[in-house]
């Protein structure tokens, strides 16, 4: 049975340089890299083990004349491509990639919500669920959004992929962090973006067995640990960091 509506389902990584992060991503998360012999692109698979959590390519030329930088995205689960398209718009969202489908893979659309952060929808062809999101080493574990209207944020997404409003942590002058929901699962959280840091965003926090080891793999690999590690609820540890080309991610693990 597939994913419920409003799930994520899968991860990308736009990236300058796909050789250099799949070297990153392998020694920092543990990642298998593998060609996905996608007829007429170079696109890659991240796998765990034997799943593929997500996807990684270069930024597309014509992305990078215009300013577009290294980022990671998330792809949310849909009913239907088009009609949440559609909603996303009339919600105050734009579409920054048309609707289209890929043989064998699904329909899908890159979009950007109401404060302008990309994501993507998707309605894949196979009923299997994605495994992408989890607590096991090498998934993802948290999604994040940093944005600069936490209540329309909220508004935007729960409308439109059935998301709930969860607990709340207060973070003092940040204010809360809003923790989401999707059938009564917690899946990540909203906050208000810091007015000295990075752009508003989604953040992605990957899950790994050893967070100290982790965090030294980010900086013998050449990229940058911005923040932590830090405690977190429930015992584990937590980094945000970017990798050589700038493209900003999360870890979460155990220390050893």
């Amino acid at each position: 049975m597939r994913n419920t509506h409003g799930s994520f389902i899968w991860y990308e990584l736009l990236t300058s340089d796909p050789d250099a992060a799949a070297r990153f991503y392998g020694d920092v998360i543990g990642w298998r890299a593998e060609n996905a012999n996608q007829p007429g692109m170079d696109y890659r698979f991240f796998y765990a083990g034997h799943e593929g959590i997500a996807g990684h390519m270069k930024l597309p030329l014509e992305a990078a004349d215009a300013g577009a930088r290294p980022v990671w995205l998330g792809y949310i689960g849909v009913e239907d491509v088009d009609e949440t398209v559609a909603g996303i718009e009339a919600a105050g969202g734009r579409v920054q990639m048309p609707a289209m489908d890929i043989e064998g893979v699904g329909r899908m659309a890159m979009v950007a919500d109401a404060q302008g952060i990309p994501f993507y929808v998707m309605r894949g062809f196979s009923d299997q669920p994605s495994t992408s999101f989890g607590n096991e080493p090498g998934h993802c574990a948290w999604n994040e959004l940093s944005t600069s209207d936490q209540d329309g944020a909220l508004t935007f997404y729960t409308s439109l992929f059935g998301w709930e409003k969860g607990d709340a942590m207060p973070m003092g002058e940040m204010g809360d962090y809003q923790f989401i929901n999707l059938g009564g699962e917690m899946i990540g959280a909203i906050m208000r973006a810091p007015a000295e840091g990075p752009p508003p965003m989604w953040r992605y926090y990957f899950q790994v067995e050893d967070i100290d080891a982790s965090t030294a793999s980010v900086t013998a690999g050449g990229g940058t640990v911005h923040h932590g590690p830090h405690e977190i609820p429930g015992g584990n540890f937590m980094i945000i960091a970017s990798d050589p080309q700038g493209a900003m991610f999360g870890a979460v693990g155990p220390r050893k």
